[in-house]
């Protein structure tokens, strides 16, 4: 522990389970010396232990759907009198496909599915900025994070329209992030992970094999949901406060390959 959060004040979203990024980001940041704030769907607390992690950081959990901007207003209006002032940090971790659950293929979305997948995954974000924009509710140099994936740049194929969202959400993230910090000296980014085991990243079709072949690619290996709380600390510390508007790429070097040495040993072993 190094004390990166000191004293700041920070509203986490989507922290549904142990496996969660946004669970680990939560125990970070309280490790760090953060207060904090913890919220999910109503729906999701339901089904989820964030009790728990509420009880294990001292941390207020407040249901709100984030696609509903009343309820959004209500959770900043909250959490700045829970917080006692403004906010430092705030981390949008939340995604979610309603094809993809339901095993509709890329080619063939049922439409009203591929709406609300899109509110949830990356309108969201647009709310959540505004509401806080809006009301004035972070410190200067405070620091917004969404945590996405690569194939908002590339294509793979079987995760479906959750690409399409994540380009999107990485698009608000720079147009709202320009506006922010040009307004309110606020940065956003968002953190473009490896593939994590979380409850969300396992239900995309063929997951398991999506995690040997980055681990095979990545001259660092797959970085683990620990190691990304990690770098997201950094990121709502005083460290980095002159980074912002970047999608930054925590994939252990996958994003940079061609190929490697690692996975022509599997196809040359396939042929011989």
């Amino acid at each position: 522990m190094y004390n990166l959060l000191k004293g700041k004040r920070g509203i986490i979203f989507g922290a549904l389970d142990e496996r969660s990024i946004a669970w680990k980001v939560a125990e970070r940041a309280t490790e760090e010396g953060a207060n904090i704030v913890l919220t999910n769907a109503p729906v999701a607390l339901r089904l989820g232990t964030v009790k728990s992690l509420a009880e294990k950081t001292g941390a207020t959990l407040i249901p709100a759907d984030a696609t509903a901007v009343e309820d959004l207003e209500q959770l900043v209006d909250q959490s700045l009198e829970i917080l006692g002032g403004k906010i430092d940090f705030v981390l949008h971790s939340i995604g979610m496909s309603v094809n993809v659950r339901k095993g509709r293929h890329y080619t063939e979305q049922k439409y009203e599915f591929t709406k609300t997948g899109w509110d949830v995954s990356a309108l969201s974000f647009h709310k959540l900025m505004s509401v806080l924009y809006k009301k004035d509710a972070m410190n200067a140099w405070g620091s917004i994070v969404a945590l996405t994936y690569m194939a908002a740049q590339r294509v793979f194929p079987d995760y479906n329209d959750m690409a399409d969202n994540k380009a999107y959400l990485e698009s608000i993230a720079r147009s709202f992030g320009y506006f922010f910090g040009r307004d309110k000296k606020v940065r956003v980014n968002t953190i473009s992970q490896s593939p994590t085991v979380t409850t969300a990243g396992s239900g995309v079709k063929g997951f398991d094999g999506f995690i040997s072949f980055a681990e095979k690619m990545s001259p660092l290996g797959n970085a683990t949901a620990l190691e990304c709380a990690d770098y997201t600390i950094s990121l709502f510390s005083d460290l980095t406060r002159k980074v912002t508007l970047q999608n930054l790429f925590h994939d252990g070097g996958f994003s940079n390959m061609g190929v490697s040495t690692a996975l022509m040993d599997t196809f040359m072993k396939e042929e011989e």
